[in-house]
């Protein structure tokens, strides 16, 4: 995987783990879609579903995400130059039938998570053993989301996930686009300072990395590499709120900036509630926005 290399440590020296491919294709589709949500941060909806006789087609995964997006998961056991034009073809095949997919997550979810789809950005993973530079450079050009994720399995009991490209799809946001994006959503607060607050958080958390990719909610926006690290509500009168994929009990909390939401209802995801009221309280939550995003 990009030359990591893995290794199990004893008391008496270390001794690598060789990294090795699936038997088959069925073995990373049979236990990615087992542990989806904790693997990619999406719901499972089903497997091997079918489009129909005329499209004639057989999606291998739909999901739906932390935020509502619908999700094409499509595996390969090495390397297939098909599979981005592969998961494109069923992502224009879902555009197209919306309702049936809403069904779907009606039976499956229910239908609170049916009325809350979020048909701006429907997403496709592609996993596979590797991807060509061409395979990278393709997804560039495309405007919806798209993730190509390499894998390998190590030894008889670990598996390890690397986002080789991800694009959030669409134009580029430019950073006046960012700070109009803010100021609409913060129309209702009386004065700019938490705007210009929120700002300063927007660019910092996309500033992170490579790959990050914000959605836009109706509840909150969503930072998110592979998974959500981070969810920014709409700023309050004096403060902001942003949820972070960090556990709480790795923190030392501070009443007033730091607070544990576990089990607590709140948009956006995330078990620690970071509260913001100006720039210093940004600077000091790099670290935490940095522990958050090594998690995505």
């Amino acid at each position: 995987m990009s030359g990591l290399k893995l290794f199990h440590t004893t008391t008496s020296g270390v001794t690598e783990v060789a990294p090795r491919l699936a038997e088959v294709e069925a073995d990373v589709q049979g236990l990615v879609e087992a542990h989806m949500e904790t693997l990619l941060g999406v719901r499972f909806l089903a497997s091997e579903y079918g489009t129909g006789p005329v499209h004639g087609g057989r999606i291998d995964s739909l999901g739906l995400d932390e935020n509502g997006s619908p999700v094409i998961v499509e595996y390969k056991r090495g390397v297939d130059a098909g599979v981005i034009n592969q998961g494109l073809f069923y992502l224009s095949w879902l555009m197209d039938h919306r309702a049936e997919f809403e069904h779907l997550v009606r039976d499956k979810l229910g239908s609170t998570a049916a009325s809350q789809v979020l048909w701006s950005g429907p997403r496709l993973i592609c996993i596979a053993g590797d991807f060509t530079r061409y395979d990278a450079h393709a997804v560039r050009e495309h405007r919806r989301p798209i993730d190509l994720v390499r894998y390998r399995f190590f030894g008889s009991n670990l598996i390890g996930l690397e986002t080789v490209a991800s694009v959030s799809g669409g134009m580029r946001v430019t950073r006046r686009a960012r700070r109009q994006t803010a100021a609409r959503a913060a129309a209702a607060v009386k004065g700019t300072s938490m705007v210009e607050l929120a700002d300063t958080v927007d660019e910092a958390l996309l500033a992170l990395g490579d790959g990050v990719k914000r959605v836009e909610n109706k509840q909150y926006r969503a930072y998110q590499r592979l998974r959500n690290f981070a969810c920014l509500c709409p700023p309050q009168r004096s403060k902001l709120l942003v949820y972070l994929k960090v556990d709480p009990k790795d923190v030392d909390l501070v009443p007033g900036f730091t607070r544990n939401v576990t089990g607590l209802g709140h948009h956006g995801t995330g078990d620690l509630e970071v509260q913001l009221r100006t720039p210093r309280d940004v600077e000091r939550a790099q670290d935490l926005f940095r522990a958050s995003y090594a998690t995505g």
